[in-house]
């Protein structure tokens, strides 16, 4: 027997219906790439986005096609998404930290078939356009005063191809299980991986990520996004946010410690998310010049494990609720966030703190489990630590062109590829990803537990962990240490700061100073570059 309800597909283009008709006059505040704060409302963002549609249909590109989008977080990068997806098309948020030849190969891997693109990435699309085979229009997000010259074909400025719009359109009827939007990994290792998540995951993974114990987002809320929204759908806010109408405050491309200050203090700003390295910058920022944050009230910090230091420093010094967040794009992306579940709801100080420095637990919408290397599952003890796979509605079951299969299971699971333990109440924690790990005679070392101990010591801005060839123990820890502008620690200090606070045979065998550390395109440490540099080091005696 079928039940007798009605047929409401969970289509993207809703989303904003329901934005303009119940918040229309809710702000969504961007700061240009031009310079001046523009603001805007839902209601004029999906009559834009209206216009975005109509006009890509009218210039003939069609039902899945990808749109490639390279932009900043803006309320123009918002209504093109809308405008893109409700003509029946995939938007394809590009990263513009990747080098020019990986996005070459991404755009041409995706077959973008058109652009979006902010003034700030003109001169490097001047140089990769004429390499992508299937791109037949650019669209500057500009007005015709600031347009730059081009040689290019087919580029348009972005509000002088609107106003060729109007009214008389309806968001293309599409089915929920359809492709909306796509997004690539960062390619750690081999080529990037296209993830293509559909209306229907998208819906539900903004419904997932705006619950209480998620994000835990309301109309009342004011939202900076500062995760852009090229790393995996802003984790869902470009959705979320607009389902539960809150005000939007985008930062544009302007990211450092004042800037973002600026938009949390004038815009009154009560909830935000970003990777630690903005949220340092930001700290840095605020000691430096004895500010304060009298209207943030929560924070999601996610991308790679939060320092323990931010967190208590944020919590502390400017009564800032922390949400510890773990996901992938492949789950689009949120996974676990640390909310505090009534077993823990009496904890204070220290004790507190060492579940935050978990990745929480899972949401509704997403299943969990950690598996040895035969796939048996492993007990949720809070101790032993395997592979940790993932399922779920907005859980990808493949990849774009069909790599990486080896990542996914008949069953639905997914190899995340991180190691990770879950404790009794369900708190999952990562202690490395699978190619990270320390092997160390026989028993393993978490990498991150150790670069997150060595960032605690004051006078270390930035750190990472890598296994180095020992002849004995197969690997043992070296620890790569950036020292804050104008300290001096040194290496008995360091390794004096940890004694105590970790087994002794997870105790670094060396700590090296560097100027900085390599990153990813996604702001994560670059391991694989910090070993092929220390491929030779000797590790003292």
């Amino acid at each position: 027997m079928l039940g007798l309800m009605q047929e409401w597909p969970l289509v993207c283009h809703k989303v904003i219906d329901h934005a303009a008709r119940q918040h229309g006059h809710r702000e969504i505040v961007s700061r240009s790439v031009e310079g001046p704060i523009v603001r805007t409302t839902y209601n004029d963002i999906r009559l834009r986005a209206l216009k975005v549609a109509q006009l890509l249909a009218r210039d003939g590109f069609k039902r899945s096609d990808r749109i490639g989008t390279l932009a900043w977080n803006t309320g123009n990068h918002l209504e093109a998404w809308y405008g893109i997806m409700g003509m029946g098309g995939v938007y394809h948020t590009l990263n513009p930290r990747l080098f020019p030849e990986q996005l070459v190969w991404i755009m041409n891997h995706a077959e973008d078939q058109a652009l979006f693109v902010d003034l700030t990435f003109m001169p490097l699309i001047e140089k990769i356009a004429p390499m992508v085979k299937s791109l037949r229009k650019i669209i500057v997000f500009t007005d015709k005063a600031h347009m730059p010259a081009t040689a290019l074909p087919n580029v348009v400025a972005y509000e002088e191809w609107l106003a060729d719009g109007d009214d008389d359109f309806r968001w293309v009827d599409v089915e929920e299980n359809e492709a909306c939007g796509m997004c690539y990994t960062s390619g750690t290792t081999g080529d990037p991986k296209g993830v293509l998540y559909s209306h229907r995951s998208n819906v539900i993974h903004g419904m997932m990520a705006a619950m209480p114990d998620a994000m835990g987002i309301s109309s009342r809320d004011v939202i900076l996004p500062v995760v852009p929204m090229f790393h995996a759908n802003a984790w869902g806010l470009g959705q979320s946010a607009p389902m539960i109408g809150a005000k939007m405050v985008m930062p544009g491309g302007k990211m450092d410690g004042a800037s973002i200050y600026e938009l949390l203090d004038t815009e009154k700003v009560t909830f935000s998310a970003a990777v630690p390295t903005v949220w340092l910058m930001l700290l840095q920022h605020l000691e430096a010049n004895n500010l304060t944050l009298p209207h943030l009230n929560k924070v999601v910090i996610g991308g790679s494990a939060c320092p323990r230091a931010i967190t208590e420093k944020f919590e502390k010094n400017y009564g800032v609720q922390v949400i510890h967040a773990w996901g992938m794009t492949e789950m689009s992306p949120l996974g676990s966030l640390c909310t505090m579940k009534p077993e823990y709801q009496d904890l204070t100080g220290e004790a507190l703190l060492d579940v935050k420095q978990t990745q929480g637990w899972s949401p509704f919408g997403v299943e969990m489990k950690v598996t040895d290397d035969d796939d048996r599952e492993l007990p949720w003890d809070g101790k032993t630590f395997g592979r940790l796979k993932v399922r779920g509605p907005a859980v990808a079951k493949g990849y774009y062109g069909g790599a990486g299969k080896e990542q996914f299971d008949a069953d639905g699971w997914f190899d995340t590829g991180d190691v990770a333990h879950i404790n009794t109440n369900g708190y999952m924690q990562i202690t490395d990803r699978s190619k990270d790990v320390i092997k160390s005679g026989g028993e393993w070392i978490s990498s991150i537990e150790l670069e997150n101990l060595a960032v605690g010591h004051p006078e270390v801005a930035e750190a990472a962990v890598i296994g180095i060839a020992h002849p004995k123990w197969d690997e043992r820890p070296l620890l790569v240490v950036v020292r804050k502008p104008g300290k001096e620690p040194t290496k008995e200090q360091i390794l004096g700061f940890m004694d105590g606070k970790i087994a002794k045979w997870w105790m670094p065998d060396d700590v090296v100073f560097v100027p900085e550390i390599p990153h990813t395109a996604t702001g994560k440490i670059q391991k694989t570059t910090l070993r092929e540099h220390f491929k030779g080091y000797k590790l003292p005696a």
